[in-house]
């Protein structure tokens, strides 16, 4: 049986442990396989971009000429097969970063069609879709519509040609799946997606929000027809060493024109402090490729474990992912808090601190998250959040590493097993 030192453990759940890593191991060693590929494309990236020490030297006031900005611009867009990127430490988040793409290349009288169904919570309001809120994108002018997804949750293909004018100017895609039990999309559906949309508006742009799908294939966006994507650093591309921060990538005159929504127009990219922040978005993102294969090993043992245990997960843990999050339907309330309150004993800060639902600034419902992080909401770090709301799933991301991952999952397993 496996053992786990340090820590009491239930027999029949450690039973159910072992079980799942035989079942798993081929998965692990895909996932292995794709890691590697990833850090050694990484490596390459930081060679090519001739990182050096001069590099972690921090600039002040404009920034002009900060040598360390530019050279890790340079190894974003040669990861991901992008023609420019934007990495800024001042991006306050991944709806900040989205924000700033989204009015960057949008004007007035654009339509921005997501294919995907209704986006994240935290971009309603920024897109204005349900309302007319301060500052929205419907409040300057520009027009929302979307897709929705089939019964199942995949996308709809076919209602995406109907939909999509030859004067389109946006098809908006979400790679996640947010609080939502559909599938997230894999690079070959994101491909159909903007293969449809360029035969049908071969001027649009085809945005592709890809929060916690970096890294997780050897695929890029860059390479499948996205014209411009963005992340948050605290999220997969960080690797747990950023602190805060996000990027946009894409083509070379879209990010530009991003540029100049951060900054100002004219300026764009050529200003910038970066307050010596460069040497932890250089460390976070060279690691950012092994430490999300550690959290898709999290998310694939959990999946086993926990459909071992008899309850509903998604995906399972033998199907092909597009990112790091691992679902599971606790089916009521209490399991829900008790297994969140599980994965925070796992945590390495905070572990004594038993989470509670609260009122959370952009969600209609009360939320509680798991989160003993290094970096506050870090989400590649172990993690665990929901809303308390109907079917009572929880989604679980992250892992620094794979061996305090495992016990996450084992440790929420005890947590809710005395009230089945």
């Amino acid at each position: 049986m496996m053992d786990i030192p340090f820590y009491k453990t239930d027999s029949m759940v450690l039973e159910k442990a072992d079980e799942a890593m035989q079942m798993i191991e081929p998965m692990l060693k895909k996932t292995d396989e794709i890691t590697e590929y990833n850090q050694l494309k990484m490596l390459r990236a930081f060679q090519k971009a001739r990182v050096s020490e001069t590099c972690f030297a921090a600039s002040t006031g404009y920034g002009y000429g900060d040598r360390g900005r530019e050279a890790l611009d340079s190894v974003y867009a040669e990861v991901f097969d992008a023609e420019d990127a934007l990495v800024r430490h001042n991006f306050a988040s991944g709806t900040h970063t989205l924000t700033v793409a989204l009015f960057g290349v949008l004007r007035p009288g654009d339509t921005m069609i997501s294919v995907t169904g209704t986006p994240y919570d935290t971009l309603q309001g920024v897109i204005g879709a349900w309302g007319q809120s301060s500052g929205s994108l419907k409040e300057f002018g520009i027009n929302y519509d979307q897709v929705e997804l089939l019964p199942d949750g995949t996308v709809d293909y076919e209602e995406i040609k109907g939909r999509i004018k030859k004067d389109t100017k946006m098809v908006y895609i979400q790679r996640s799946r947010g609080y939502s039990l559909r599938p997230t999309l894999t690079s070959a559906e994101i491909k159909k997606i903007a293969d449809i949309a360029h035969s049908i508006a071969p001027g649009c742009i085809v945005m592709l929000d890809n929060c916690y799908g970096e890294y997780v294939e050897k695929t890029t966006p860059g390479e499948i027809g996205v014209d411009l994507f963005a992340g948050s650093l605290i999220k997969n591309p960080g690797g747990g060493i950023a602190p805060t921060g996000g990027y946009i990538a894409g083509k070379k005159e879209l990010v530009e024109m991003c540029s100049y929504r951060l900054t100002t127009p004219g300026t764009g990219k050529e200003i910038g402090c970066t307050l010596g922040n460069n040497r932890e978005l250089f460390m976070g993102t060279f690691s950012a490729p092994h430490v999300t294969g550690e959290a898709v090993k999290t998310a694939i043992f959990t999946s086993a474990l926990y459909q071992l245990l008899g309850f509903e997960v998604t995906p399972h843990y033998d199907e092909t992912r597009g990112d790091i999050i691992q679902a599971i339907l606790l089916q009521n309330e209490e399991r829900l808090v008790r297994f969140c309150q599980g994965v925070q004993k796992a945590s390495p800060i905070d572990s004594f601190v038993t989470p509670e639902p609260w009122d959370m600034p952009g969600y209609d419902s009360k939320v509680i998250m798991a989160a003993g992080a290094f970096t506050l909401g870090s989400s590649i770090e172990i993690s665990a959040d929901a809303p308390l709301r109907e079917p009572f799933a929880v989604w679980m991301q992250g892992a620094l590493n794979f061996h305090t991952g495992r016990l996450a999952s084992v440790l929420a397993a005890q947590n809710i097993m005395s009230i089945r």
